[in-house]
């Protein structure tokens, strides 16, 4: 996992890598920003409609359209990060492949723009929906002090090893073969996705955890499957 990390890192100057970096940022950015402006709208028109004043709404509008969407970076950021590097998570993989597995690249099969935009909202889907169905959970084990964080990074490492691996295998395999891999590599898979939590929850470096986390998992199949 360590070599597998340090390859990644690596490569993060690799021009395809680059490129998918600088869409993946503009692309997470502008959803946001789409959620802050739909927010500022929505609420400055019910607001001037109830209390007639223009101003006054569009003052409080902005206000919870900045908390709104500061809320929703904090809440959502790691759903929507692996549902953007799902889509371009084959040109990340292609990239790393291309620079150290040549032979897997030339037998590979592009997973395709459809398939990758479904399998990242597929993952970004189940992190909204189990972390938050873990919520009360989290909340509980605030008490014991170190609960909360292990219970997130427990879940979350399982969440992420299972999907990033899936981005990978999906390129090498029918459905079968994902399946029968993910059953052989469960333990390797979910160490993946615990260091990619960890890298989540590292402000700054959290912006390079999703490119990190899919050059990681091509490292891991194929390193695995040698």
């Amino acid at each position: 996992m360590i070599t597998a990390l340090i390859l990644s890192i690596r490569q993060l100057g690799d021009r395809p890598i680059l490129i998918v970096l600088a869409k993946s940022i503009a692309v997470t950015i502008a959803l946001f920003a789409m959620l802050g402006m739909g927010v500022w709208w929505g609420t400055r028109a019910a607001l001037a409609a109830w209390s007639g004043s223009g101003a006054s709404s569009a003052s409080l509008a902005a206000a919870l359209a900045v908390v709104t969407t500061a809320l929703a970076l904090w809440l959502l950021f790691r759903a929507v990060g692996i549902a953007v590097i799902g889509v371009f998570a084959d040109d990340v993989v292609a990239a790393v492949e291309a620079r150290h597995y040549p032979a897997a690249l030339a037998s590979a099969r592009p997973v395709g723009f459809g398939r990758s935009l479904a399998m990242g909202l597929r993952s970004a889907a189940r992190v909204v929906a189990v972390n938050g169905v873990m919520l009360p959970v989290y909340i509980a084990l605030l008490v014991t002090g170190i609960g909360t964080a292990a219970a997130f990074f427990v879940v979350n490492g399982w969440l992420l090893g299972r999907d990033l691996g899936d981005m990978v295998a999906s390129r090498h395999g029918d459905a079968a073969t994902v399946r029968a891999w993910r059953q052989a590599t469960r333990a390797r898979r979910f160490a993946l996705g615990l260091a990619v939590t960890g890298l989540f929850v590292v402000p700054l470096i959290n912006i390079l955890a999703p490119i990190i986390g899919a050059a990681m998992a091509t490292h891991l199949y194929h390193r695995g499957t040698a």
